[in-house]
This record gives C-alpha cells, structure tokens and sequence, in this order.
C-alpha cells in the first residue's frame, strides 16, 4: 500500500488588460513545515484572467503530481486560491457555461483522481507566492525574456524568511502613474526609515474610516466565465524544486524594498438607467419620488449586463438603495450570477424642496438659493437637503469601506450622478467646482483604481459604448 502524501498547492493568474498580457505562477507547499517544495510560472501571451488562473491551477497540479510520480491514489492535493470562480467551478458547486473554460477545466480535473484534489478559497492577500509567480511570468514576457527558476525571488516571502527578507517590487498596470509615484513614495519611505501613513483618503473634517471587515468568500450562485476567446494554451512550463531560502543578512534598500501594494480594488461606477424624470433633466435625488426604471432605462441595464458578462471581471455589486439603482444592479446581478450588496452611503443627494423640478424651474421659484448652491459646496437645496460637502464626506466614507472590504477586488458600485462625479473628484484631487464640469449620461461608465497606500488612478469616465 502506497504511503499517503500532502500536499498545498497555491495557484494564481493574471492578465494586465483581461484581455492582455497575461501569466501564471503555482507553488507546491509541505503542509507540515510551510516550506515550497516545487514551483511553476509562465507567460502565455495574451488572455483573459480566467483563462491565466485555470493555467495556473494545471501548472501547480502537474507540478504536485511530478513531485511524487509514483503516490498514485494516495497523493492528497488541497489547492488554496483566490478565484472565486475557478475554486467553485472544480469544485463542482458552479456550472462551466463558457467554451473557453471548459477544456481547460478539463485539463485540470484529469490531472489527478477527483477524490485527491480538495479546492479551498482564500483571500488574495493569502496568496502572495503564487501572485508573485505570476508577476515574475508577465514582466519577463513583457520584456521578451522567459520566466527563471533561478532569478525568481517569490520564495523569499515563505515563513521561514519572511521577516528577515526584503519584499519584492510593487507591481501594478504598465505606464499606471499612481503605482509609479506609490512605488517612489515607498522607496523613499523605506530608505528613510519612515513609518507608513495611517488610514486611507482622509478628508478634512472627515470621520475615521470604519475597520476593514472580514474576509469572506463571496456569497450567491454561479459567476460567469464570460471571456474572450483565447489562443490554445500550451503546456506548462516544468515546474523546480525550490532549496530553503538563506535569510538576507542586510535588508535591500531603494526601489526593490517598496512593500508589495498588491492589486487595486477597482470601482467600476455604473450610473442607473433612464427613470421618467431623466430625459425631462429634473432633479431627482433621494428626498423624491423615488421612480423606478422606464421601459429605456430597462434596456440601458440590460446592455450593461451584456457588456459585463463579456468582459468577466466584476466580482462583487455594491448598490444604493434607490429603486432605480437596484433595479439596474439586479438585472446586471442576474446574468452575472453574483450578488446585490447595498451600500447606504451610495444614494443620490437629497435636493430637497428642489426634487421633481427643473433647473429652470428651481431658478424661477428659489433663485437665491440656487445662486448659493452654484457657488459654495456648503449651500444645501432649499428646504433641508443636502450640500455638496456633506455628500462628499457620506461618498468618501463609503468609498473606504468598499476599498477596505474588497481589496484587490473589481467592484461594480451601481449609484448617482453625484457619488459617481464625486468619487472621481477625490480621485483626481479636483476642486468641488469640477462637479459643475463633468458630463455623466444615464447607464454610463466610469471606473476608479485605489492602491493599498490611497493612491487613486482614474481609469475611464462617461464611457456609453455599450449602449451603442
């Protein structure tokens, strides 16, 4: 009778663009000591993230299996990763419903017997090594060399070194200004000895963002795997044994002892679809009458869902608790397979004695206030609603909960002309007087990257191609 092995596999994918440049890293891990026993990365061109985890996950499980060619049945396999997708997909709980899934799923369930591999996930923060891997795969694809066991520093973040070794570069999106002036600052830091800044986005006057929460896999039914098509994927690249790391005597400093930031958690800002007041331009915030999607704005949401699921990269839908605005989120939600989050801080802003009328309007019967309003962020609509301040700071507080609770993650936030316009403003460091100067169409899109020292990057902004 064969002796029973375990082992961990952690497996992890990426790709810069999804689709883009993408690569995957996988590590063999001795459950009882933490060490890696084997490890696998490769560049493979351009793909969707998807298709780069589910790459890793056959790296990582070929490599497990070449460890111990001989275990046969009794060889135990506990494969930790932060894909969502891919863990509830091989563990037979999600449906595969995308073609370019199911071969590689395939691929990976035939590598060993189905009773050998149990599936666990795992926050991203939990799977640095395979992470880094894969970092390694793409810059060195991106530079047109090939992956090298040899020159991999991955290993260095095992627990036997973690404390004594230097931590790799921060690694963040080609040509990205806000990772390359987070990777300067964290340098700088770093050779001065400086302590790290406390919180994230404070704002003046602000309250103290509330504590991240705890990490959990995401709860509701199948997420699709909605990707691009993709090339054949080659075989894994052969995956090395990895000899204990020597702990560094003399931490490096200057660019390569920047902490690893990790991935942004990135907001993709939906406006909700056309209600009844949206082509009449009257205000209507969350002092209305609340009106539900018109028979347009159904369709809006309905291409917004379409458009999503062809890119597969929304895991998470935050919403505000405005009709119109859950009704767009659930329709996108249905096809998507996720679920709806709502998020109180996201409601439009209360315009008072001003909700159902028009500018026209407002300026005819409250022209005095409406003059103050047009010139100070402080000035609330006539009647008790809302400045511009005041929902600034509702936005921001929301924003740091989000951020905190999805980092590393792509979050659909469903809202408002103003959150979505103020979100931007904050990211860009604009004055409030920007409000007044951006164009936001209804089921428009718009997103915002935030890293882990509260550099934001404005990714895109009124985008309504998919409504084309």
């Amino acid at each position: 009778m064969s002796v029973a092995r375990q082992v961990v596999v952690e497996a992890d994918g990426g790709s810069r663009g999804n689709p883009g440049p993408a690569g995957y890293g996988a590590v063999v891990i001795d459950p009882a000591t933490g060490e890696p026993l084997a490890e696998a990365a490769e560049y493979i061109g351009v793909a969707t993230n998807n298709v780069a985890e589910y790459r890793g996950l056959i790296a990582g499980l070929s490599a497990a299996k070449a460890l111990f060619p001989d275990a046969g049945d009794a060889l135990r396999v506990h494969v930790r990763m932060d894909s969502k997708l891919v863990v509830e997909q091989m563990s037979g709980r999600w449906k595969i419903k995308h073609p370019d899934m199911k071969p590689l799923a395939a691929r990976a369930a035939a590598i060993l017997p189905p009773s050998s591999v149990t599936y666990e996930w795992i926050p991203r923060a939990q799977n640095k090594h395979a992470d880094r891997l894969a970092n390694e795969a793409m810059d060195a694809g991106l530079d047109g060399r090939t992956w090298e066991a040899s020159a991999s520093t991955a290993a260095l973040d095992t627990p036997s070194a973690r404390t004594a070794s230097a931590p790799p570069p921060v690694q963040g999106p080609p040509g990205d200004q806000a990772a390359g002036a987070a990777r300067a600052r964290a340098a700088l830091a770093a050779a001065r000895g400086a302590a790290a800044p406390e919180g994230l986005f404070p704002m003046p006057g602000a309250q103290e963002p509330e504590p991240p929460a705890e990490a959990a896999p995401v709860t509701g039914s199948a997420a699709p795997a909605t990707e691009p098509s993709a090339a054949p994927a080659p075989e894994p690249s052969a995956a090395r044994v990895v000899p204990a790391p020597e702990p560094s005597a003399t931490p490096q400093t200057g660019w390569g002892s920047a902490p690893d930031l990790g991935a942004p958690a990135t907001l993709v800002l939906l406006r909700h679809g056309e209600t009844a007041l949206t082509p009449q331009k009257r205000f209507s915030g969350s002092g209305g009458t609340d009106p539900e999607l018109s028979a347009t704005g159904r369709d809006q949401a309905e291409r917004a869902a379409e458009h999503f699921a062809a890119l597969g990269t929304v895991q998470e839908i935050v919403s505000s608790p405005l009709r119109r605005c859950r009704e767009t989120a659930a329709t996108v939600a249905a096809r998507l397979g996720l679920d709806v989050h709502v998020d109180e801080g996201l409601r439009e802003t209360d315009f008072g004695a001003w909700e159902g009328l028009t500018f026209g309007e407002v300026r005819e019967r409250h022209g005095d206030d409406l003059t103050a309003w047009l010139a100070s962020p402080d000035a609330a609509p006539t009647g008790g609603g809302e400045s511009f301040a005041e929902v600034a700071e509702r936005v921001a507080a929301a924003r740091d909960r989000i951020v905190a609770r999805y980092a590393g993650r792509t979050v659909l936030l469903v809202t408002h002309v103003t959150p979505i316009k103020t979100l931007v403003r904050l990211a860009l460091g604009a004055p409030p007087e920007a409000l007044f100067r951006m164009e936001l169409s209804a089921a428009s899109i718009s997103a915002v990257a935030y890293y882990g020292d509260g550099n934001a990057s404005v990714r895109l902004l009124n985008d309504t191609s998919h409504l084309r």
